[in-house]
């Protein structure tokens, strides 16, 4: 296996004592109350009050601050004590952020990973060890009786689809601007097909930054749907059409054209697909192929990150795929994706890195005789 220099570090000693391990394995322990207790303390505003406090707070004016009792008010901060967001000066009986409960106010990544696992993902992790044996997303029947989550995306309870979004769309629209000039200052690309292209973001940034490009989404109807709605009266949204698949159904082709699509586009998609179903997906792709055309894969590998605290936001979220999206995929590394890519019958050209929120994009080519 390779990893990227700072994940080698993390990942191939163990560097703690035995108290800190002992340590973590209580966090592991208490994780669930320990995430709570950190949302509420978000939430309710208790951190951003102690921050902006010019010595910070007693608990008496948090609970004047909040409405809350002096008993929730005490729980929250013994707990937030114990968990590092906060720390106590035991001379004046006033609290403070540590450098942890800074990060959970001003990390957007954070913020968006707080409400994701809350709203979409925390009831259905009690059905993980279910999952994990059947290969299906067991936590998934809480929101509907869907295969699969995308299925349901546009009948998803509204904080739920917010939150399911914000998620999405968070990682994915950092590395919009560099994967824009990737595609069309290197490659030059004027038609693209746009798998999983959902609401149709990034094909909007598409006809936005080339006024010549013509992009085709392909999707399940009822998302075809939802992007149609998205870039109704938008710039550039003449050159979008909508093409519905499902590309759980092996049967499925992609829209064959004469000349071909100069780009095959997938961002954040393949991870919704176990190995065999990638496999199945990009020979489908390939078929609708010209020598002339390339597919872009666009993910986060967790191998790749340059930072450590990335990939293990990538390796938690696998088990969002395994509870709650579909029951047999996960954040791939560069190996797994290159054994599909070849399994495929495709070569790969070229990775660039480092992209936003550490994406990388796999160029791949047909593999010529």
């Amino acid at each position: 296996m390779q990893l990227f220099p700072d994940l080698k570090k993390r990942y191939t000693e163990d560097k703690m004592t035995a108290r800190e391990a002992q340590r973590m394995a209580e966090f592991i322990a208490w994780g669930p109350v320990v995430f709570q207790v950190a949302r509420i303390m978000l939430k309710r505003g208790i951190l951003d009050m102690i921050r902006n406090s010019d010595n910070g707070m007693t608990r008496q004016e948090i609970v004047n601050a909040t409405g809350l009792s002096d008993y929730a008010v005490k729980c929250l901060l013994e707990a937030s004590m114990s968990i590092g967001i906060i720390i106590v000066d035991t001379d004046t009986d006033r609290f403070s952020l540590t450098k942890t409960g800074w990060f959970l106010i001003n990390d957007p990544a954070t913020r968006v990973n707080i409400d994701f696992n809350h709203d979409v993902n925390y009831k259905g992790w009690f059905h993980l060890d279910e999952a994990l044996e059947t290969g299906k997303p067991a936590g998934l029947r809480l929101f509907g009786e869907w295969q699969t989550v995308y299925e349901g995306l546009s009948s998803l309870p509204d904080q739920v689809q917010k939150s399911w979004f914000a998620f999405d769309h968070f990682y994915s629209d950092s590395s919009f601007p560099e994967a824009l000039r990737i595609i069309f200052d290197e490659y030059h690309v004027k038609s693209l097909y746009d798998v999983g292209g959902n609401t149709g973001k990034w094909a909007l940034q598409c006809v936005g930054y080339n006024k010549d490009v013509e992009v085709t989404v392909l999707d399940l109807p009822q998302q075809i749907e939802m992007m149609r709605q998205n870039i109704s009266g938008k710039a550039g949204g003449e050159r979008i059409s909508g093409y519905g698949i499902n590309l759980l159904d092996n049967t499925a082709l992609f829209p064959v054209k004469q000349q071909g699509p100069d780009a095959i586009w997938m961002s954040q998609f393949l991870d919704c697909f176990s190995m065999d179903e990638i496999v199945s997906i990009l020979k489908r792709a390939k078929e609708a192929m010209t020598d002339n055309t390339r597919i872009f894969i666009m993910e986060t590998l967790w191998d790749r990150q340059r930072y450590e605290p990335a990939t293990f936001c990538l390796n938690m979220t696998s088990l969002y795929f395994t509870a709650i999206a579909n029951g047999n995929s996960k954040m791939y590394n560069t190996e797994d994706l290159t054994d599909c890519i070849h399994r495929a019958g495709l070569v790969v050209e070229a990775i660039h890195d480092h992209l936003g929120q550490g994406h990388s994009i796999i160029v791949v080519d047909k593999l010529m005789s």
